[in-house]
Formats: structure tokens, sequence, C-alpha cells
């Protein structure tokens, strides 16, 4: 059985009723109750980081839940509703507490956790640059949002060699071309020094047609782009059964 069904069933077990002056009173269990061998900082204690999966161990990093969740639930729909690889890559605490509605000091605990391991991994990584000259490489870099629940926009920033300079989380929710204003695509490239973006979002639905306010968004950021100097070379919609650039005259 696995942790999350041993999880599941714990919390779905009968417990005593409780009796206060012959009035019922419903018993639930919280996380602080959970046996020792279901809870993910006992298990890393026991069995080694090895043996526990992503949200696991980010339950142990976040430590405490709210009073609104147990750290593990937490964990688990961070991980859900931003994505592994946009979670890894955002770097605003406060875009990450909004997006996600968790508290701004746990959003400083995962991005200080991640912007750790990036540091570390940078220097003993032998690994090339990643390199993006095609809508192919696009997405086998991307193709994880196509497991995501909601709509993810994410820019992909290059340098002049086509190098992966920064990978951001623009927007979750529906694009339409009202909710995304072009500063949101273009300031991190200006921060990270970047010439050129390619976007990517996914469909949750798995069609890869390109709606109308997907054309509609892209053709004005496309504009937008062409007067900041700043090139938006593809707009991608990646899904469980492949992907697709959207049509629009992107160069000149």
């Amino acid at each position: 059985m696995s942790s999350s069904t041993q999880n599941e069933s714990y919390l779905l077990a009968e417990h005593d009723d409780v009796l206060t002056d012959g009035e019922r009173v419903y018993d639930i269990a919280t996380f602080k109750d959970w046996p020792d061998e279901l809870k993910p900082r006992e298990r890393l204690l026991a069995a080694g980081p090895a043996e526990l999966s992503l949200s696991d161990l980010m339950a142990v990093m976040l430590n405490v839940g709210t009073r609104k969740e147990n750290v593990l639930t937490m964990a688990s729909r961070i991980l859900q509703e931003y994505g592994e690889k946009g979670v890894t890559a955002e770097t605003n605490p406060q875009k990450l507490s909004d997006e996600l509605g968790i508290p701004l000091t746990k959003a400083c605990q995962v991005i200080a956790c991640f912007e750790l391991g990036r540091r570390l991994f940078s220097k003993s990584s032998k690994s090339g640059p990643i390199v993006l000259r095609t809508p192919k490489q696009v997405y086998q870099y991307a193709k994880d949002l196509a497991d995501l629940p909601k709509e993810h926009l994410r820019g992909l920033y290059l340098n002049s060699h086509h190098r992966l300079v920064h990978d951001e989380v623009i927007s979750i929710g529906t694009l339409t071309a009202n909710l995304i204003h072009p500063r949101e695509v273009f300031q991190p490239a200006l921060m990270q020094g970047a010439v050129a973006v390619i976007l990517v979002h996914n469909h949750p639905s798995g069609s890869t047609k390109p709606s109308r306010a997907d054309i509609e968004a892209t053709e004005r950021l496309v504009a937008a782009g062409k007067i900041m100097g700043i090139d938006l070379l593809d707009h991608i919609i990646i899904t469980k059964r492949g992907f697709a650039s959207i049509p629009s005259t992107y160069t000149q």
C-alpha cells in the first residue's frame, strides 16, 4: 500500500465517539495524531530520503502546515497546482504565495530551498546549457506542463545563443489577451538580460488546437515584443497528446 493510500485510510478510519454531557462530539484526527510511520519527517529518520516522495520531502522542508490544511496536503497541492518544474524555477515569494494561497513565509521557504539546490547543482553539474532551437526541443523541456490540472503560461527566456537563461511561471488560469499584460511577459527578459522568449502553456482538455483567445493574446505579445526589441520566437501549446505552435508572424 502506498503512503498516500495509507494516509487516506487512516483519515477515513472510524474513531470512537467522544461524549460530553451526553452530547455527541465528532472526533477528527489531526496531522499530529497520525502514526509515526505516516509522517514524512519520522519516515525520513527511519528510512532515509530515498524512500520519500517529492511531496513528502517538501513537507519535511515546510515543517508545519496551517489551520486550513496540514503540511502534507499543502506540499502535495503546491506540486500539483504549480508543477514540479514551475515551482523549482519560481523566484518571487509574493507571486507564489498569491497564486497558491499559502503564507508568505511558506513561499519564502520553498523558494529558498530550491535556490540553494540550484546554486549547489550549478557548481557540481557537468551537463551543458539547455539550448532551445526547435519546437520539439521546447516540448521535450516543458512537457511536464501536460500533467497540470490548470492552465499555466510559462516564459522560457533565451540569450543570443538560444541558451535558456530563465524559466518563469507567468500566470495560472485561462489565457486571455486582456489578462496577460506584455509587462508580465517581457519584464523577466529585461531583468535576466534575455534577447528572446518562447511562451508555452498547457491545455488540460487535451486539445492542441489554439483558441481564439490564444491567438489574440499571442499576436498582442508579438507586437509588444517588436516594440521592445525582444523577439517572441514561438508560443507552444502542450498536452498529453503532443504539442502545437500557435499560428502567428513571430519575426519579420
